[in-house]
């Protein structure tokens, strides 16, 4: 089975029946609510199953796994519907709607507005993302609480790079595998859409020289962003709750601003003492 993204010149479409092909399989007709007939080889649900039960014709169906059909939202919904996808897997899928899909191009710089912002929110760490989630702009918060991406080499400053490769990672978030197996649901989804873009190709190759990403990866995991609270245990500051926040910059499509507040006062404190002193894990 492949892990990695498609090669270039496959569309999104591809990704998205092989995604659907791997949730079909994995369903049982009893849990469509279809008699389970003795002798059946067909792992899963068959894909007439499938269609009958989206009110779909079975050749439209096929066309989807092959990669072969254009794909509406109200279609898209019918067959989550039927393959029982959670909330993360539905959004998954509605995003390669046709009308859903992302502009091409995204900027590659940041404005002094949000320059601005994110200089202000310190000591709150606080970082600007692209796409990718390549780290485009940081304050000093951030760079006390995990490293300052100015020491990275610049293709190594993104945030799937920390959590996967950085060592760091896996004793400063006590929550590690949930962590990353999140993010890396949401990068999983955001990449399947652009098959054809270079960064996204080099950095999953990157993640899949891990051995937990690779195996989470071939799952076809997904994930969608939901606030949270998450807990850092620091080095230099002992442990800390910050809710992970995420905006969408609407002048500069693509990029996300993303800081990390207290949840609590000894969180707060924590993070004016790191603003002052403290040393960032991994540092020298």
């Amino acid at each position: 089975m492949s892990i990695g993204p498609l090669p270039p010149g496959d569309s999104p479409r591809r990704e998205l029946g092989a995604f659907l092909r791997s949730r079909r399989e994995r369903l049982t007709p009893g849990d469509a609510g279809l008699p389970d007939a003795p002798g059946r080889r067909t792992p899963g649900l068959r894909r007439t199953e499938v269609a009958e039960l989206a009110g779909i014709s079975v050749s439209w169906y096929t066309w989807l796994e092959q990669g072969r059909a254009r794909t509406s939202e109200q279609v898209l919904r019918a067959v989550a519907r039927v393959l029982r996808l959670d909330a993360a897997e539905t959004a998954h899928v509605l995003s390669f709607a046709e009308e859903n899909r992302p502009p091409a191009d995204t900027p590659t710089w940041v404005s002094p507005n949000l320059l601005t912002l994110v200089r202000a929110m310190a000591p709150h760490p606080a970082v600007v993302l692209d796409p990718h989630w390549d780290l485009l702009a940081w304050n000093t918060g951030y760079a006390a609480l995990l490293t300052d991406p100015a020491r990275l080499h610049p293709k190594r400053r993104n945030l799937l790079w920390l959590v996967f490769r950085w060592p760091p990672a896996r004793t400063l978030l006590p929550d590690w595998e949930q962590e990353a197996r999140a993010l890396l649901g949401q990068f999983r989804s955001r990449a399947a859409r652009r098959p054809d873009d270079p960064r996204f190709a080099e950095l999953v190759t990157e993640l899949l020289s891990d051995d937990d990403a690779a195996r989470w990866y071939e799952r076809r995991e997904t994930a969608a962003f939901e606030p949270s609270v998450r807990r850092f245990r620091h080095p230099a500051v002992g442990d800390l709750r910050l809710r992970y926040v995420k905006l969408a910059a609407v002048d500069e499509p693509g990029h996300h601003f993303l800081s990390y507040l207290p949840d609590d006062r000894d969180s707060e404190d924590a993070l004016r003492r790191l603003g002052a002193e403290g040393q960032a894990p991994g540092d020298p």
